[in-house]
């Protein structure tokens, strides 16, 4: 089981906002277990918080912008993307200013503080959304789409194009999340010169320069027109017939711009609220299709409240039959856990073939054979009694008895040809030989039966 992390101290950075200009601080803070990652404008009255979700975001020129009860902040995807890339799930930001800085227009410095006071992990349990089949979205308009295929982990392929002779096409990858500060987090934003004009009429990148933005000069212009522009952004003149980029300092890598995409593509799904485990493969993305595709997984999440045990049939268990029945006292009819396929510190994941040659459909019903609810209840117990029971010595002294059941749902058939997937949770810590338990009873990825209950160990005579 991989537990929730949070920052071990505060740390602060400073420097100026890249739309405002103005110089801004902000400092991240550890946060209790589940909390998020939410952010505290310092400088407006009352201090109000805003939660870091897609569903709040809401604008993406040029970045991502946050709102909550009329209060944003801007540029917070560098920030995030060191936040998910380093594993940390509970953060409170406090900001004292309408946006982050730019720094470098990286997310270096984001996690070099980060390490610097490290992570600590938490009690709570790291909720994962694990992909199970292909979720895609599509603009058609721009020609941009993301992908998210099943993969172990979180990896990435992102591939960028333009109409542009300096940039036409490029591509990056990141396979593991822990070479995030080697290869991607050093990328910095980038910006064309053709781009640079509309932008600063639209009152953004005031504080935009040489030192915190890739600069790409594509198509030669009259050298007063380059002057003119270089003057607005209070940089020196350079000679309009040298195309390329104009940087003070060289690229990074020769697939910067596309780091940098990568980047902010993990930034802006940090705002889905849950890790994810998947394959992301993104054509041309942006903030505004990343956002798209973050409220999206987000909808899933909702459809998908409580996710299913991963179960691969061809794996061998952790607990076949035999060994079940050192630990269970039950016996056919009553034995109605097959095999256990996963055990962590304080859940496990049992299964049930439900075959037509069940004792119970004889008379449950002879024209239309259906599980009866108590015995899936009893099931759950039973994989809960396996978990309780491995973990104390000399297990085949012990029995396990209900002593309350509250909660029970029932939210579909189970039928002969079934395959149920019990997962069970401690609720608490065992205390005087009596535990409290969470199960979930799935057919396929659907919650077919739900309950809490109450059990205690007891030795046998």
């Amino acid at each position: 089981m991989i537990k929730q992390k949070t920052l071990k101290e505060s740390f602060t950075l400073s420097g100026k906002g890249l739309h405002t200009g103005k110089n801004v601080t902000v400092t991240l803070n550890p946060a209790p277990d589940n909390f998020g990652y939410k952010i505290e404008r310092t400088d407006v009255e009352g201090h109000p918080v805003i939660e870091a979700i897609a569903d709040n975001v809401v604008e993406t020129t040029r970045g991502t912008v946050v709102e909550e009860k009329g209060v944003r902040v801007s540029t917070i995807e560098h920030g995030m993307a060191a936040l998910y890339a380093s594993g940390i799930d509970n953060c409170l930001i406090q900001v004292d200013g309408p946006e982050f800085p730019i720094l470098d227009g990286s997310a270096k410095y984001f996690v070099e503080g980060i390490e610097k006071v490290g992570t600590v992990e938490q009690n709570a349990i790291k909720d994962f959304f694990i992909i199970k089949s292909k979720l895609e979205f599509r603009d058609e308009n721009t020609g941009s789409s993301i992908i998210v295929l099943p993969d172990e982990n979180f990896s990435l392929n992102v591939l960028i194009s333009y109409n542009s002779e300096i940039l036409p096409y490029s591509y990056a990858t990141l396979e593991d999340m822990s070479k995030f500060k080697e290869e991607i987090a050093a990328s910095r934003t980038y910006v064309f010169v053709r781009e640079i004009e509309p932008l600063l009429s639209a009152g953004l990148i005031k504080g935009g320069d040489l030192d915190n933005a890739i600069v790409i000069y594509e198509k030669q212009m009259p050298q007063e027109n380059f002057d003119k522009l270089a003057d607005v952004m209070g940089v020196p003149h350079m000679n309009a017939n040298h195309v390329g980029y104009i940087n003070h300092r060289p690229l990074v890598w020769a697939n910067e711009c596309a780091r940098h995409k990568l980047l902010d593509i993990i930034g802006d799904l940090a705002l889905i609220g849950k890790p994810i485990r998947g394959r992301i493969i993104a054509t041309r993305p942006g903030h505004t299709i990343n956002n798209k595709f973050a409220r999206q997984m987000r909808r899933e999440i909702r459809k998908h409240e409580i996710q299913a045990p991963v179960y691969d049939c061809t794996r061998e268990p952790l607990m076949d039959v035999k060994r079940i029945r050192e630990l269970l006292p039950h016996r056919y009819p009553m034995q109605l856990v097959d095999k256990v396929i996963e055990i962590g510190a304080n859940y496990i994941v049992g299964i049930k073939n439900v075959t037509g040659n069940e004792p119970f459909f004889q008379g449950h019903f002879p024209q239309e054979p259906v599980m009866p609810g108590v015995l899936q209840v009893e099931a759950m117990a039973q994989t809960g009694g396996l978990l309780v029971l491995n973990s104390v010595d000399n297990p085949e002294q012990y029995s396990t008895y209900f002593m309350k059941i509250d909660g029970v749902k029932f939210r579909q058939k189970v039928v002969p040809g079934d395959t149920l997937i019990f997962k069970v949770a401690l609720e608490a810590p065992i205390r005087r030989g009596i535990s409290t338990m969470k199960g979930y009873a799935f057919v396929g990825e659907k919650v077919v039966c739900e309950c809490e209950f109450m059990a205690q160990i007891v030795k046998n005579k």
